[in-house]
């Protein structure tokens, strides 16, 4: 049974968000841009025990947030948005409790957003983040990276870019609710709906072309479902049973498995999607923050 509280918040997402038609891919932008991720005055509620600071060219842009005892753990965090919205500060609430939980460093870029910047330019961002962290002498092996929703699709897709070119792999990997799948082919899609607080079955398609065209949704670089999974550091899952995306990190989590590799996923129910974001007003969203630090302490190696 899922808390009062996270009860009362899926109903006000339900209100505020949920809707079968998010128009042309402009238009999808636009909506999404004004009612996605969370608000400059809960950002900076939750940024307690922490530093912001945002990067200066030529380095990526994106932000900083960093917990005193940090040394150079370092999550790598990709926010969620459909890939047309949201930015490192909308999500600062999960990636400051990530922070101060690991506890670590976190580096969240801002990748570029479709429909003006489509497909590849949000993962030669995440790509050229996560070699600009290796170049300031951080070691793979300390670095996690992290992302929820589209953000965690996109992290994805980093890991099986990185290990095809035989690049040095991070120590692990976070993913909240992510999008695997812009295809939509998972059972869950149909099965919750109703259910899922915040979209429509139909939904996937829309913010789908504006990321990638129809042609490209299958490819694994799109659509990580769909690529090889072996190869991979550890991952770990976070989902509600009730999202249209359900089987999009279930089929992952259990391909991971099958392949040989290490994967955990930890189910909610009565949750909405990404209910993280609500850390400090939905109990499920600390309990979720702890176990993801706990997962990244564990992987991650902490030079003194």
């Amino acid at each position: 049974m899922s808390s009062l509280r996270a009860r009362f918040f899926g109903l006000c997402v339900r209100v505020m968000i949920r809707r079968r038609d998010w128009g042309l891919p402009a238009a999808t932008a636009h909506r999404a841009r004004r009612v996605m991720g969370s608000p400059p005055a809960f950002q900076r509620l939750r940024s307690f025990g922490v530093s912001v600071s945002r990067t200066q060219p030529p380095e990526p842009a994106g932000e900083w947030v960093v917990a005193p005892a940090a040394g150079n753990r370092t999550i790598l965090y990709l926010h969620g948005g459909g890939y047309v919205s949201c930015s490192a500060a909308t999500h600062r609430p999960i990636i400051a409790a990530l922070a101060r939980g690991a506890p670590a460093q976190v580096f969240a870029p801002n990748y570029r957003l479709a429909p003006e910047h489509p497909y590849p330019a949000a993962l030669d961002d995440a790509e050229r983040a996560y070699e600009w962290l290796l170049s300031r002498g951080i070691p793979p092996t300390a670095i996690a990276v992290a992302g929820d929703s589209a953000g965690g699709g996109l992290t994805l897709a980093l890991l099986m870019r990185l290990r095809d070119k035989g690049a040095a792999l991070p120590a692990c990997a976070v993913l909240f609710s992510p999008w695997t799948d812009l295809a939509g082919t998972g059972a869950s899609l149909h099965a919750n709906d109703g259910k899922d607080a915040m979209f429509r079955p139909e939904n996937v398609a829309t913010f789908a072309t504006c990321y990638a065209p129809a042609a490209n949704w299958r490819d694994a670089s799109v659509s990580p479902v769909y690529g090889r999974l072996d190869g991979l550091p550890p991952l770990h899952f976070q989902v509600g049973w009730d999202e249209l995306l359900r089987d999009d990190a279930v089929r992952v989590h259990e391909s991971v498995l099958s392949s040989g590799g290490s994967s955990e996923l930890v189910p909610y129910d009565g949750v909405f999607h990404v209910w993280q974001m609500l850390d400090g007003l939905v109990p499920e969203a600390g309990e979720a923050l702890v176990r993801a630090s706990r997962f990244v302490s564990t992987c991650v190696t902490l030079d003194q």
